[in-house]
């Protein structure tokens, strides 16, 4: 460990590769809620945070494993899971009172077309006032899964089983993906069911 009068330790969070405090605090500067999305191997976590110097304050919040209780079928960590539950979360905010905030990614990189930015076009489409560039969006055929598939199409009947098990177990047809995103977006338009999961 480096030594000297002028050394100083980070914060551990920083050490651990877990916080950018130079970002967060120019966020913070913005005085706004921040819509904190988080990428894991397997799920989704979508916040909408508000800033309190006792410590932030969370608005809203939607987590992919709770899709299931709309009828999801799908995989919680792949685009449409990033797109509905930012939607989810985005209508939670917007009855809390929240209708415009500033994207939180944490330390992932801002790559185009990413699972972070299908989340972005979610809380849009949910009706959550957002600054954005059009261009960093998936294709919309990628957010409804088509390009799963598709691949799935290509495979045969053993690979499909083989590679797809997960979605059988849930009883989908990996084929039948982009037709389940429908079902559960149309689903979620319904406010009284999103405050049933929020409570």
């Amino acid at each position: 460990m480096a030594q000297g009068t002028n050394y100083k330790v980070a914060f551990r969070r920083r050490r651990e590769g877990k916080t950018d405090y130079a970002a967060r605090m120019k966020l913070v500067d913005y005085d706004k809620s921040r819509l904190v999305v988080r990428v894991s191997n397997s799920h989704a976590t979508v916040q909408v945070i508000n800033y309190a110097p006792e410590g932030d304050i969370t608005v809203a919040s939607a987590v992919s494993k709770q899709l299931s209780q709309f009828g999801y079928l799908g995989h919680t960590g792949n685009l449409s899971a990033f797109y509905l539950t930012a939607y989810l979360c985005a209508k939670r905010a917007l009855a809390a009172g929240v209708e415009s905030a500033i994207l939180d990614i944490g330390l992932k990189s801002p790559i185009k077309g990413s699972k972070i930015f299908a989340a972005l076009k979610g809380a849009l489409d949910a009706g959550l006032d957002l600054p954005h560039g059009d261009f960093i969006f998936p294709e919309d055929e990628r957010i409804r899964g088509e390009h799963i598939a598709n691949y799935a199409e290509s495979l045969d009947a053993e690979e499909v089983a083989k590679k797809f098990s997960k979605y059988f177990e849930r009883g989908l047809n990996p084929k039948d993906l982009p037709e389940n995103f429908d079902e559960i977006l149309i689903s979620m338009k319904s406010l009284k069911k999103v405050f049933q999961l929020w409570n």
